[in-house]
């Protein structure tokens, strides 16, 4: 048996319950039942049960919901990881490590949190997403993923290579930048006080120097001590470019008192040696000449503007100009406009007008 619905022309199509045949070689079919009065819930249960499917009462559901883990922003994340190739740049695929590492990387993209929380939100028991399930991790403890980062610190030196080789080439623009952050706890060995960029006075803290390739991708990250200068970070970056990733040409950008503070008087060559104090001090130079040129071309056109505003004030006012022109003394001491004024009056309101411009160019009286 089957429901069929047969079309009815402009009324409502006729829903049948029909039975096939053979008879005499040949396939028949009759009417059993007409359903075009019953309900469309009635008739596709009545469907389902035809086609070998069982009846649910209406107070019970279908699918009995045990237990639902967030999992659409792990598939992205960890998708998009595997995508650029991260997992093969961290090890092996198979490496327990490797997932560990991973799993921390998307768990700091997603939530970050300390080792503990992490540990706690992978393992499936106390999961809060499909993270550790997607990677089949199983059970795991923090003991387990600070031993893991020991792992991972050894393959630094590889992964900033393999990250180097991908990003940067000779003659490459390289961007660096120094930063700190405060620490909890007196274990570590880098912690000192020093400068705290985190308005944290008082507390322990790390400096770390980032690496970045001109689009912005990280490439590499060192850890100082706490109370290092940020210009005596740059010494151990530049060994890192010339010897680990084999650059031998590269434009090195970072702040003036990063990247400029070993090479001034009093303080040259601490870190890079006079070969960079040279270029150093000749660009400090160029620096300051065109810092001069740019004050010059300020000040000459502050004056350019007053003799105008003082020339629309003798107009405004009706004075007769001279046929000699405004012009700028060369030695900006004074400036003086060859103006014959018709009245004494008008001569005192364009003197005022011209006082009030010369306040507002920031210039001094005459």
């Amino acid at each position: 048996m089957y429901i069929e619905s047969v079309p009815n022309r402009s009324s409502p199509p006729a829903i049948l319950l029909r039975e096939s045949y053979r008879e005499d070689g040949k396939v028949w079919k009759r009417t059993l039942c007409k359903l075009s009065q019953w309900p469309a819930a009635y008739i596709d249960g009545l469907r389902g049960v035809l086609k070998g499917g069982g009846v649910i009462a209406p107070e019970r559901d279908a699918f009995t919901v045990t237990r639902s883990l967030p999992h659409g922003h792990v598939a992205a994340t960890l998708g998009t990881a595997r995508q650029i190739g991260l997992d093969r740049r961290l090890g092996p695929e198979g490496n327990r490590c490797r997932d560990l590492v991973l799993a921390l990387l998307v768990a700091r993209i997603l939530e970050p949190c300390s080792k503990l929380a992490t540990a706690r939100a992978l393992p499936p028991v106390s999961a809060t997403s499909g993270l550790g399930v997607e990677l089949g991790l199983g059970e795991v403890d923090e003991d387990e993923l600070y031993a893991v980062l020991d792992w991972r610190h050894e393959r630094q030196p590889a992964i900033e290579s393999a990250l180097a080789k991908r990003h940067m080439k000779h003659g490459t623009l390289v961007l660096y930048g120094v930063s700190s952050s405060y620490l909890e706890g007196r274990c570590c060995p880098l912690a000192k006080r020093g400068y705290s960029r985190d308005g944290r006075r008082g507390t322990l803290q790390i400096t770390y120097g980032l690496l970045c390739a001109p689009d912005g991708c990280p490439v590499a990250v060192e850890v100082f001590a706490g109370n290092t200068a940020d210009p005596l970070t740059l010494a151990s970056q530049v060994e890192k470019l010339k010897h680990h990733f084999t650059l031998e040409h590269v434009v090195l950008v970072g702040r003036p008192d990063q990247a400029l503070g070993p090479f001034l008087p009093g303080n040259a060559g601490q870190a890079l040696g006079n070969r960079f104090r040279h270029h150093a001090e000749r660009i400090a130079v160029e620096i300051n000449d065109t810092r001069r040129e740019m004050e010059a071309r300020t000040i000459g056109a502050k004056q350019i503007r007053l003799v105008a505003d003082e020339a629309r004030c003798a107009v405004r006012h009706g004075a007769a100009r001279s046929a000699a022109p405004a012009s700028v003394p060369a030695n900006h001491s004074k400036i003086s406009a060859p103006v014959q004024w018709t009245t004494p009056s008008k001569r005192a309101a364009c003197a005022n007008s011209a006082s009030r411009c010369r306040m507002r160019c920031g210039w001094p009286e005459m």
